[in-house]
């Protein structure tokens, strides 16, 4: 009987166990470490293989799940046990803002269509106000282009999705705006780091272009550029995890790594920078003075970099040619906008004393 039940007994993979364990752990460490980055206020430069796990940790863990799903049994009754724990927390949360629990004054959304939706669920009976810059495209004088902008369409659907419910909508914008209706337009979010650059020594004109690249794929054009005008020196920040942190291609040629502070440090002391027209980093070379030429990838990019080529401090291209960015720099197209940093100042202000109206 013992040798019988031994050979109809599954015996467990240590192999996948330990890196489920291993992933757990993980878990815990990225988690650990952002918690002190943005409640504790420390300033930590983290490694890459941090970002790695912040992308893709969260994919590899359901993946090696579901390998020890098709090995495991009793497989349904135990995902049903997990499902109804969490639906469980989700009860309990739900119970308490219905029974005005939750503490909140105001529920502040950052462009987030689940947080509209528990919104909806608690019976509304905290105000909301939502926060994003794409809530400015659909202020009465933002007036999108149709050709070549169609996209803008389903954006600002998704948009007034999210803004539903709400009290107000406050528009992180590149200018001051008047109001529209529930929209109230207020300067951009940026971090304490950028805000004190332009109190720093890094804070200069330099002689190299500074790029940021989210798609590696735009190396060649950047490559393609550089082999003509080699003398130029450039320095570009990509998501090349493959590369080594930074790689020199030549004396006048570097891709680095994503790593902000770095990026921030280098934006302060260039000569120009492109883009792929994200919000954030526009409004970051705009604080600093940068000229700035924007290369969008989709509706979302586009939109913002029509705003920001609407103030003459950025031009926008359909691929990374310097050329036009040198052109725009250096031959009075661009005109600092030396209003926008008082603007991005007084944000803390601004949107405190919009939160404060419904608290």
């Amino acid at each position: 009987m013992g040798g019988l039940f031994m050979a109809n007994f599954k015996s467990r993979i240590w192999e996948l166990d330990a890196l489920r364990g291993v992933c757990i752990l993980c878990v815990i460490v990225v988690h650990f470490l952002f918690d002190l980055s943005f409640f504790g206020g420390l300033d930590l430069t983290l490694p890459a293989w941090y970002v790695f796990l912040q992308e893709y940790g969260g994919a590899i863990f359901v993946v090696l799940s579901g390998v020890c799903v098709t090995l495991g049994s009793k497989s349904v009754r135990r995902g049903l046990i997990v499902f109804s724990c969490g639906m469980l927390i989700t009860a309990v949360t739900y119970g308490m803002y219905r029974l005005g629990m939750s503490g909140a004054d105001v529920v502040v959304n950052f462009y987030e269509i689940l947080g509209t939706i528990a919104h909806g669920l608690t019976g509304r009976k905290v105000p909301m106000v939502c926060i994003g810059h794409q809530f400015l495209f659909l202020h009465k004088d933002m007036h999108i282009p149709e050709f070549g902008y169609e996209g803008h369409i389903a954006l600002n659907l998704f948009s007034r999705a999210i803004a539903t419910g709400a009290e107000k909508v406050l528009a992180l914008s590149f200018r001051q705006m008047p109001h529209d209706g529930k929209i109230r337009v207020v300067p951009p979010l940026l971090r304490p780091e950028v805000l004190a650059y332009r109190n720093s020594p890094d804070f200069k004109d330099g002689d190299y272009i500074l790029g940021y690249m989210l798609n590696a794929g735009f190396a060649e054009e950047v490559n393609s550029w550089h082999e003509a005008h080699p003398s130029v020196p450039l320095r570009f920040f990509w998501d090349n995890a493959a590369e080594a942190p930074v790689k020199v291609v030549d004396d006048t040629l570097s891709f680095y790594y994503l790593d902000d502070k770095e990026f921030l440090r280098q934006m302060a002391g260039c000569r120009a920078y492109a883009s792929t027209a994200g919000f954030e980093s526009i409004c970051e070379a705009m604080y600093l003075g940068k000229p700035l030429m924007m290369v969008p990838s989709h509706i979302e990019q586009k939109c913002n970099a029509y705003d920001a080529t609407r103030e003459s401090a950025a031009i926008e291209s359909d691929k990374f040619d310097l050329s036009v960015l040198l052109d725009f720099a250096e031959k009075g197209h661009f005109h600092r906008d030396e209003k926008f940093p008082d603007w991005a100042l007084s944000a803390a202000e601004v949107i405190v004393n919009e939160l404060e109206t419904l608290a």
